[in-house]
């Protein structure tokens, strides 16, 4: 590969035939810093935290009573746990069947799918198939994964993409630190990660409830606590415990989501700020200080889980761990240890600036290596073969259809830990078999008049291996030889 194409495909999401490769491809991904924009037209487009939250709130005021009949007749099915229907929605409950708290999410979640998810999935892919700062889209999409979240559950389906429009994008260009406050923060992750409902022991809330009704369980969530330690900062095995896992979730009680919480929390918290706001409910937080890898912590309030959040941004195992993450993206499934030094002792001189660390990456040697580095997820592959066949616009259900049909449905990978980085996890036959039959579909739509032959050597300059040009060349039509560049080694890989 050349310095160009790596550019374009290693750091970039894909060339678009109406682009020409970059003079001079480092300065062409640095200049992308001064014309980024946040919240292009899809994207600043797509409804709010405040206006999908406030659904929510009427959605949960209204199952409400239903919620405590069920909950007294018996345990309800888990909203994560909702048969799918063939559109990759909740299947709907069966026509006629009287109104229960089931059918009623199933509704609501399908609703939230059409109006929001779908909506969102389609602003995403409009933003990068019109980007020209495609390093900027990568990292976005890194981030998102990184701090990843699922619209698998009932709470979080128009949630999900708004964690990346609203918390991840505006702080590309920040610091780690930034973006790591404005995550935790946002109503998706408070919600994936129930910490929204996440009650002191010894707290004003949990001291009433076991006055005045002690059949009520209250508990405290360690779940946001958990993967805040062991994904978004400090890595799995870096020295912390389980009991700082629980102080950790102690010192974050009363972190929660304005107007969409029920019973006793709703008196302290529900009335504050506009639905899907931050707020801190005093009334729930875990009183006293807190003891956390060795330190005290002895702020009160909000600021006791934020003075954790801070240590733990710029804390010698995040740099690493975000190191790691970073070079195995840019520069391989097995990360150059080289490079990840570099990028460790960079993170920790600028306390996590990341447009430095994007800089150490841009001038690592280790990333422009010749030889593809990196298998392309569904996600990339198929924007890059979008792009490629230089698409302005794609519905919503054709993107939604099209990951589905991938196996990499956009913000529902199932776990905190989100998508796999590395080949292993897309390169099986069976995958690459899914990618075959998707590029049929799209040098079909595209038309004979896209010419496989000329469109190669604009996509990827001065790389296109000789054993591709005699596929494209031996191609029977202009649509097989379309198909076989989408799926030739120069396209799969980056």
């Amino acid at each position: 590969m050349t310095a160009q194409s790596i550019a374009l495909n290693r750091f970039g999401i894909g060339a678009r035939p109406d682009q020409a490769p970059p003079a001079d491809p480092r300065r062409w991904l640095l200049d992308q810093f001064d014309r980024f924009n946040p919240r292009p037209p899809a994207i600043a487009a797509v409804a709010g935290r405040r206006e999908v939250a406030a659904q929510l709130a009427d959605y949960l005021q209204e199952i409400r009573p239903a919620l405590l009949a069920q909950r007294r007749a018996g345990p309800m099915p888990g909203a994560r746990g909702m048969a799918m229907g063939a559109d990759g929605m909740p299947a709907m409950a069966a026509e006629g069947a009287a109104a229960d708290p089931v059918k009623s999410a199933r509704q609501f979640v399908r609703g939230q799918g059409r109006d929001h998810y779908l909506v969102q999935v389609g602003a995403r892919a409009q933003a990068a198939l019109m980007s020209d700062t495609p390093f900027l889209e990568r990292l976005a999409w890194f981030w998102s994964n990184h701090f990843a979240v699922s619209a698998d559950k009932l709470t979080v389906v128009g949630l999900a993409g708004l964690l990346e429009f609203e918390a991840i994008r505006p702080n590309l260009l920040g610091r780690f630190g930034d973006m790591l406050n404005a995550v935790e923060r946002h109503p998706a992750m408070l919600l994936y990660l129930d910490q929204a409902g996440s009650i002191g022991p010894n707290s004003l809330v949990a001291d009433r409830v076991r006055r005045f009704r002690p059949e009520r369980k209250l508990g405290l969530n360690e779940n946001l606590a958990r993967e805040i330690l062991e994904l978004h900062t400090l890595g799995v095995r870096t020295g912390y415990s389980q009991t700082d896992v629980t102080e950790f979730a102690r010192a974050m009680t009363g972190w929660t989501v304005a107007g969409l919480t029920n019973g006793p929390l709703a008196r302290f918290a529900g009335n504050v700020g506009a639905p899907g706001d931050f707020v801190f409910a005093a009334p729930i937080h875990e009183p006293g200080a807190r003891t956390i890898m060795g330190k005290v912590y002895a702020q009160e309030g909000v600021a006791q889980a934020q003075a954790v959040l801070n240590d733990l941004a710029t804390h010698p195992a995040t740099a690493r761990h975000i190191a790691t993450k970073l070079a195995r993206h840019f520069a391989g499934d097995t990360p150059p240890p080289a490079l990840v030094a570099r990028l460790e002792g960079d993170f920790l001189k600028t306390s996590g600036d990341l447009p430095s660390l994007y800089r150490t990456l841009i001038e690592a040697r280790e990333a422009w290596v010749e030889a593809p580095a990196k298998f392309k997820t569904p996600w990339e592959w198929g924007v890059s073969a979008t792009r490629a066949l230089g698409a302005r616009e794609l519905p919503p259900p054709a993107v939604f259809g099209l990951m589905q049909q991938l196996g990499q449905p956009v913000w529902r990978p199932g776990a905190p830990a989100g998508y796999d980085d590395i080949a292993a996890s897309w390169a099986g036959p069976d995958a690459v078999l899914r990618r075959v039959e998707a590029a049929e579909r799209l040098a079909t739509r595209a038309g004979a008049g896209v010419d496989a032959r000329a469109l190669a050597p604009k996509l990827f300059p001065g790389s296109l291996s000789p054993e591709t040009s005699r596929v494209l060349a031996s191609a029977d039509s202009p649509g097989q030889a379309l198909a076989l560049l989408l799926v030739a080694p120069e396209m799969m890989r980056r």
